[in-house]
């Protein structure tokens, strides 16, 4: 099967094609693909599934516990032993590799069962408009051509060019490592745009956050960007560092072990000693220059590592790679996710000058701990930032947070006040305020305090800080809070 990020007939990548274009190339309508041509694509091209590589039975696995030099060499000293009649010797070797072999084998095979339950995550079901009419397939009957219809939680079933949206937003961390959902829009790009900038596309193994979607699947299985990196899981790892100073280790005590052996023989045998006993010493000469030891002290230090990453949701499923990955000094990654923690925590609660703030921080937690809608993990941080906080307030009416307003308010009241806090992206926060307030309480213009609080904002964002803006205003019981009701508000600070 090809793998490629162009469509066959034309050599232009699908992300940059019109959607007249894309359904020429698959030979698909806007009524979708016909049962008979989705049956005859699915035997043609396979089913829509990332299975890794082939599973290596338990029992191989157990066997390949004692391919390492070194273990070869304690199983020829053990039968040296027998053959020299010294059983307990002998036995106490086998009980060594025997343990060692099956300690790792124990953990390996945890790993393994554990990537194949992972594997199973993306064995789903989705809706696909096909003769004009909606059905539900399973994922691995999805085909190139398919129409498929999303909504909020679905995940993307193939790699897809957008045909309708409204106000679709997807969340791409899999792929991008991005922990904040991309709105994407149908349209046309440069064949050049790289994969985070493609907006008209969708793909496999992301899902969708909010909105609605019509989009057109143009690559499926290992062809998509997600099973490209299932596909990486097929090669056959290379041999760490590690692997190969033991093995080398290994031969050197093979090789040392064999030239004693000739050079003692041939010395017990140049002063006339009888050949058999001769043969017989330096054999047991041989047996005890074996480090009976040595691979259960490797297999059990590699495998209390494993335990310990365990710990910390780390997944070992080779334990030589552990020793590599504790001799880095310094680790370089891109965004791609591969080792993000997936967790956003609250840095600082900032007045508009940048100074530590107790009214922010307790603005922010109302916001996130009163509203009612889809908690995102910005809301989260922010309420466990202050843990077994209770608050003095009841909600009276909230503005849900969307895709295009990038705010959200809620209304409170207690018997002293009722206020609105309002959170969400610092440009839309402040199109909505007429106010600041200083970390003294001192009300001052909005536009006079614009160009520092765009520089405190810079700044923040400088240092790799995702920065929202918090903002306030006086209300009434009287009547509840509404989305035209945005405007006026006091600019208080922002949270990191």
């Amino acid at each position: 099967m090809k793998t490629s990020d162009q469509p066959e007939k034309s050599g232009i990548p699908y992300w940059a094609l019109t959607t007249e274009q894309a359904l020429e190339e698959l030979s698909s309508s806007l009524h979708g693909l016909a049962q008979s041509a989705a049956q005859e694509r699915l035997k043609l091209q396979g089913a829509n599934s990332l299975k890794g590589k082939e599973q290596v039975s338990p029992f191989m696995l157990f066997l390949f516990q004692f391919k390492s030099p070194i273990t070869l060499l304690l199983i020829a000293a053990a039968l040296l032993s027998f053959v020299l009649h010294d059983r307990t010797d002998a036995l106490i070797i086998l009980i060594i590799v025997l343990a060692s072999g099956i300690l790792g084998w124990w953990q390996e095979k945890g790993a393994a069962n554990a990537v194949g339950q992972l594997m199973k995550m993306v064995q789903i079901s989705c809706r696909v408009f096909r003769e004009g009419a909606e059905s539900k397939v399973h994922i691995e009957e999805i085909v190139p051509g398919d129409i498929v219809l999303l909504s909020a939680g679905d995940l993307i079933p193939g790699d897809s060019l957008l045909l309708e949206s409204k106000e679709l937003f997807v969340d791409e961390a899999v792929l991008t490592g991005e922990t904040f959902p991309v709105e994407k829009n149908g349209g046309v790009l440069p064949a050049e745009t790289s994969l985070p900038e493609r907006s008209n596309t969708l793909f496999m193994g992301s899902h969708v956050i909010s909105g609605k979607a019509k989009a057109l699947v143009m690559k499926t299985a290992r062809e998509t960007e997600f099973g490209k990196i299932s596909e990486s899981l097929r090669l056959k790892a290379p041999e760490t560092d590690f692997e190969r100073g033991v093995r080398r280790f290994g031969y050197m005590l093979m090789e040392i072990t064999l030239l004693l052996m000739i050079v003692i023989f041939a010395v017990n045998v140049f002063m006339h000693r009888p050949i058999l006993d001769s043969f017989l010493f330096s054999l047991a000469l041989a047996v005890g220059l074996t480090p009976q030891l040595l691979p259960a002290i490797i297999t059990v230090n590699l495998a209390s590592g494993a335990r310990k990453m365990a710990g910390k949701q780390v997944i070992v499923k080779r334990l030589s790679s552990i020793e590599n990955f504790g001799s880095m000094n310094i680790l370089c990654s891109d965004k791609t996710g591969t080792i993000t923690e997936g967790k956003v925590k609250l840095h600082k609660a900032l007045s508009v000058t940048g100074e530590p703030s107790v009214k922010v921080m307790e603005y922010a937690w109302l916001n996130a701990f009163m509203q009612q809608g889809f908690r995102n993990p910005i809301d989260d941080a922010i309420i466990e930032s202050l843990p077994g906080r209770q608050s003095t307030y009841e909600i009276q009416s909230e503005v849900p947070y969307d895709f295009i307003r990038k705010r959200l308010s809620v209304q409170l009241r207690n018997a002293a006040e009722n206020i609105v806090v309002t959170k969400g992206a610092l440009k839309q926060v402040l199109e909505v305020c007429s106010l600041v307030e200083t970390i003294d309480g001192t009300m001052v213009p909005i536009d006079e305090e614009r160009s520092r609080i765009l520089d405190e904002y810079a700044r923040l964002s400088t240092d790799g800080l995702r920065t929202l803006g918090i903002a306030y205003s006086k209300s009434s019981d009287a009547r509840n809070f509404s989305r035209s009701d945005e405007h006026d508000m006091v600019f208080l600070g922002f949270v990191t």
